[in-house]
């Protein structure tokens, strides 16, 4: 499963580490890419939204729902 979810409140790389370790502490089988230009983070392998909802708004950044168009 791929999903891409939009996230808010990313200024600079630091905070793209941020939300990457968050997420890669999820599960070290999940394929994690953050963006700091598109404000998303792509996660791929088997998870569910509202734990990467949780772990991205535990880390201080605003969860703001799947990116549109994507699966």
């Amino acid at each position: 499963m791929e999903r891409t979810y939009k996230v808010g409140g990313m200024t600079c790389g630091g905070c793209v580490s941020s939300v990457t370790n968050a997420l890669t502490r999820l599960s070290p089988d999940l394929d994690i890419q953050v963006s700091l230009d598109d404000g998303t983070a792509r996660v791929r392998g088997e998870h569910e939204g509202a734990v990467i909802e949780r772990a991205i708004e535990d880390a201080g950044f605003d969860f703001a729902g799947e990116a549109p168009g994507r699966c």
